[in-house]
This record gives C-alpha cells, sequence and structure tokens, in this order.
C-alpha cells in the first residue's frame, strides 16, 4: 500500500511539472473555463507513449523500407485516403484536478509575482477560538465527562455521601460541565474585484475572449491572497450597468462608447457597498481605448484622480487591440496620470501578451 502511494505521489508531481511546462500556453487560452469548478480545475495532459521495439518482416517496399521511388507511400502499405473512415483508437488526453490555490501558486512562479499585503486596516473581524473554556451549560455533544465526574466527586465528599469502600460516583444535572467556544476576534481579510469592460461594438468575439482570459487568472491569484472575495462585473457602452458573470462575458451592443459612465458606477458601488476602512478594492477596466469625446476623457481623469484611485488599492487599465478601436485612451492616461502609482496601464495586442499584462496587473505587491 505504501509503494501504491509512493507511485501515485511520483504521479502527481510529474503532472504538475507537465502543467508548470505548459503554464505559458494555458495563459492564452481558454481551455481551463469549461473545466473549472468552485475550488479546482481540470487541466487536460496528453498521455505519453514510451517508446518500444515493434518486430516485424523488413521486406517490404517503400521509403524507410530499403531503395524506394518517389511516389511510394512512406510506410509501404498505406491506402487510406484523406476523409476516409478509419479502424485506429484515437488518442485521448488525461484530465487531472488541480487546486486553484495550487494554480495560483504556479501562476505566482511563472510570472515572479510577490504576496500582497492588504492596504491599511483593510481587515474584518469575525469570530474565532477554540473550545478551551468550562461551563455548566451546554449540549450533550460538548459534555466533558473528566471535569463531570470530578465536579460529582467534590460534591460527593462535600455532602459526606462519599465511601472509600464502595466508591460509586452518579453524576447529577448539577454535576454536568461542557466544553464552550470563548469568542476572540480574528483578522479576516476581504477585497472585492470590480472588472469593467465596453462592449460596444467596436469589441469583438476575440477581444471578450483575451479579457475572459485576463480575469481569470486574476480572479485565480487575487483569491489565493485573501480570506474572502466578492467580484462585482460591470459593462458599459454609451451608458453602463451591473450584469452577472455570464452576461460580462456574452453581451455585446451596438452603441458608442462613454467610459464615465462605468466609472460613475464604480465609484457609486464603492461608496454604498464597499467602504475602502474595511476592503481591499482592486478595479479592473477593458476597453479597446475608444472613447466618445475628448470631454468624457477629461471626466474619466477627474473622477480617477480624485475619486477612484484615492479609494482603491490598484486601478488596472488593460487596452486590447480591435480593428476598429483607436487605442487613444491608453495614451491619455499615460499623460494625464502618470505620476499616480496606484494607476497600472498594459496594451493587449493579442494573446501572447496576455502573460505581460497580468504581470503588470499584479506584480505591484498592493
Amino acid at each position: 500500500m505504501l509503494r501504491i502511494e509512493a507511485d501515485r505521489a511520483r504521479f502527481r508531481e510529474i503532472v504538475r511539472g507537465r502543467i508548470r511546462a505548459d503554464l505559458k500556453r494555458y495563459l492564452s487560452t481558454s481551455e481551463l473555463f469549461a473545466r473549472r469548478g468552485d475550488r479546482a480545475v481540470s487541466v487536460p495532459i496528453p498521455q505519453i507513449e514510451l517508446p518500444r521495439l515493434r518486430f516485424g518482416d523488413n521486406n517490404k517496399s517503400g521509403v524507410g523500407q530499403g531503395s524506394g521511388e518517389r511516389g511510394d507511400a512512406v510506410d509501404g502499405e498505406g491506402t487510406a485516403t484523406v476523409g476516409s473512415a478509419g479502424e485506429g483508437a484515437a488518442e485521448h488526453a488525461l484530465e487531472v484536478e488541480v487546486e486553484l490555490d495550487e494554480l495560483a501558486a504556479m501562476l505566482g512562479r511563472e510570472l515572479e509575482l510577490p504576496f500582497i499585503q492588504p492596504r491599511g486596516r483593510h481587515s474584518l473581524l469575525c469570530e474565532g477560538g477554540r473550545f478551551d473554556h468550562i461551563r455548566s451549560r451546554g449540549p450533550d455533544a460538548l459534555r466533558h465527562i473528566r471535569r463531570t465526574f470530578k465536579q460529582a466527586l467534590k460534591r460527593s465528599v462535600a455532602s459526606g455521601e462519599w465511601d472509600p469502600k464502595n466508591p460509586k460516583l452518579v453524576p447529577v444535572r448539577d454535576d454536568f460541565r461542557f466544553r464552550a467556544n470563548r469568542p476572540r476576534p480574528l483578522p479576516h481579510s476581504s477585497a472585492v474585484i470590480i472588472h469593467m469592460m465596453d462592449v460596444s461594438g467596436s469589441m469583438g468575439r476575440e477581444q471578450k475572449e483575451i479579457v475572459r482570459i485576463q480575469a481569470f487568472w486574476i480572479d485565480t491569484w487575487l483569491r489565493s491572497q485573501y480570506d474572502q472575495i466578492e467580484v462585482l462585473y460591470i459593462v458599459h457602452d454609451a451608458a453602463a450597468m451591473s450584469v452577472d458573470r455570464e452576461s460580462f462575458f456574452h453581451l455585446r451592443e451596438s452603441g458608442g462608447t462613454k467610459i464615465s459612465s462605468a466609472y460613475e458606477l464604480c465609484l457609486a458601488q464603492i461608496q454604498t457597498r464597499y467602504r475602502p476602512e474595511d476592503w481591499n478594492i482592486y478595479a479592473f477596466h477593458y476597453s479597446d481605448g475608444d472613447n466618445w469625446s475628448a470631454r468624457d476623457t477629461e471626466r474619466c481623469m477627474t473622477l480617477l484622480r480624485d475619486e477612484l484611485i484615492p479609494r482603491v488599492n490598484q486601478f488596472c487599465y488593460g487596452q486590447v487591440k480591435s480593428a476598429y478601436g483607436s487605442g487613444q485612451f491608453k495614451k491619455d492616461l499615460d499623460e494625464s496620470l502618470a505620476r499616480e502609482e496606484r494607476l497600472v496601464t498594459a496594451a493587449v495586442n493579442d494573446r501572447s501578451d496576455i502573460s505581460e499584462a497580468i504581470r503588470a496587473f499584479l506584480g505591484k505587491g498592493r
């Protein structure tokens, strides 16, 4: 049995090594989303067939079996044509379940991400403690047998009922003692992730898929850093609204783009639900860089500088390249708010830039 466990542990370590080696590929694909659970994902690992010798007749014609002519089949026997049915077995991929915390640790090592230090006093107090206290009242499941008989013995000796020649104890109700939990406030770090995305007509399916991949890895890392995480989704075109996760990644509008509407809704949510004194706040905005007017861009800069950035741990802007987007908004951000340390911007031209964008967003340790 011990040998089986050792072999199983070795196999799991080999599998994790394979996952770590392929992590860069997973960072640019949505392969894990359909296999995601609450606490784990199923990662497909192609099976590797060990090489072995195969004995057979060497008196065959064809390339690789002596001299051959141009046009001869490579295997000497191949007669199947493209599109015809086959009789061989297909190759299957092995799926291995990996905890999200373990996946986050792999991400941290791959991108060299620092652990996050919660800003200021951003922690909630929750009830904690151990059952190290004794009470005279409580449920029978928590009855302390030794303390109960000790109390019965003290009562019996004090009342003169104790007979050393006949040491018999029958506890009564007043003798019962119970384990109890002594409440102790414990720090409970909490964070909220606010994802905002432009869903106007210029943001196509590929752009939304890139945003989806980024959001998955960002959420995975931040969940490994905090005890409690809430995620809020906001979409906008000319107007903004809060939606659920499914709508966030699949909703598409055909209207214009007014970025300030998303920032105003984000600020309203922070003011009413997520006080900076109690929450670590992370805001992420994804767009192709188009905004409807220079005046609205100025409004966005004012909201960020005076209202949003002072309230959040970090504000991240990810600009996804689109055939219809100008990319101007990132330029305006970098020029107007260059001195804001809590503002991080990144450009994603294609999927190969996703890992660098994630590193930029999470590499500050805020």
